[in-house]
């Protein structure tokens, strides 16, 4: 009977030997992707009618595909990741599963304190994580900073997921990088003194409780709330009427932003097809269609907004270099733990 890591690695040499005989006459790449295929797909296809080359598409969860990545070592048929939030990246960069890219292309797409200072990951797609206040319970007035959240007027009023979230982590990671560690830890027990309620959910569910009155302010990325504007699912249209966003820390260093990226694996067969599908993911064309179609917010300077995000004003992003999230990682979750966040 095969172990778990053997039936992984069996799948992994299936898929090489099914990649082979399909594609044998043609040019191709693999691509693994925690982002979802409607997200991606139209890209690749795109990708491929302008260059023939094939892109064989995997998708899974972010971490379920890391660790198919360690298991599968150098048999894996891999040629790129796409994963979601540096502090993921970094972990792909920590478990020795990529391998650096040289590109004038992509360092000049891409702002520096967005890409791996190594050329070992590139980001694609931005997302901020702002305030989400509910509108006539709130005076945006009252509110300043991540770091005021803290105050006791806010108390039983706050909602967020939970601290074994990675898009949490990295916030914590971000503060860490330009406060005293005491000075944070002091900030996050009194952050989670304010909690309405236990966390649990996603981001969507913190939205939902704060329209639902169980909480006055909610914390999440932007493009849960633009996905639940543009559902059909009409109580997510509702629930998301009834907050708007707050741009913290606007006077200081700006609001707290990530990145979905990409990386090359160090298994990679195909790598130079491999670097002509990041370089293409990097282009304005698709820059552009990304942001439309996720909510995100380009990484290339230059490419127009969506107007469904251009609804949400103007802000001043924090430009701190997204490999301090991953390296302050380890730090972020131990200080979460001893404030007790859940």
């Amino acid at each position: 009977m095969l172990n778990k890591n053997s039936a992984i690695l069996l799948s992994s040499l299936m898929l090489v030997s099914s990649f082979a005989s399909v594609h044998a006459a043609d040019e191709e790449v693999n691509l693994y992707s925690a982002r979802k295929e409607q997200l991606i797909k139209p890209l690749l296809d795109k990708f491929t009618e302008q260059t023939k080359i094939n892109v064989n598409l995997v998708t899974g969860k972010a971490d379920a595909l890391l660790k198919r990545l360690t298991t599968e070592g150098k048999n894996s048929p891999a040629d790129l990741l796409i994963t979601t939030d540096a502090g993921r990246l970094h972990r792909a960069v920590a478990a020795d599963v990529v391998q650096p890219v040289k590109s004038d292309v992509l360092d000049e797409a891409i702002p520096a304190h967005l890409r791996d200072p190594d050329g070992l990951w590139f980001g694609l797609s931005l997302r901020a994580r702002p305030i989400f206040y509910v509108k006539g319970k709130v005076d945006p007035a009252e509110l300043s900073t991540y770091e005021a959240l803290s105050d006791p007027k806010w108390k039983k009023r706050i909602c967020i997921r939970s601290s074994g979230n990675i898009y949490n982590q990295s916030l914590v990671a971000s503060m860490l990088a330009t406060s005293d560690k005491d000075e944070v830890e002091t900030w996050a027990k009194g952050f989670v003194a304010n909690f309405a309620q236990p966390p649990k959910g996603g981001d969507r569910d913190q939205i939902k409780a704060a329209a639902a009155g169980i909480c006055d302010i909610a914390v999440a990325n932007t493009y849960y709330y633009g996905g639940m504007l543009k559902s059909k699912d009409a109580k997510q249209v509702e629930a998301a009427s009834k907050v708007a966003i707050f741009w913290p820390n606007q006077d200081g260093r700006g609001t707290h932003v990530n990145v979905s990226g990409i990386a090359m694996t160090k298994a990679a067969k195909n790598t130079d097809n491999a670097k002509l599908l990041m370089e293409f993911l990097a282009n304005e064309e698709s820059q552009a269609w990304y942001a439309q179609a996720n909510d995100e917010f380009p990484v290339r300077e230059g490419v127009a907004w969506s107007d469904s995000i251009k609804q949400w004003g103007e802000f001043k992003a924090d430009d701190l270099s997204l490999a301090k999230l991953g390296e302050n990682n380890a730090d972020a979750v131990r200080l979460m733990d001893r404030a007790r966040w859940k």
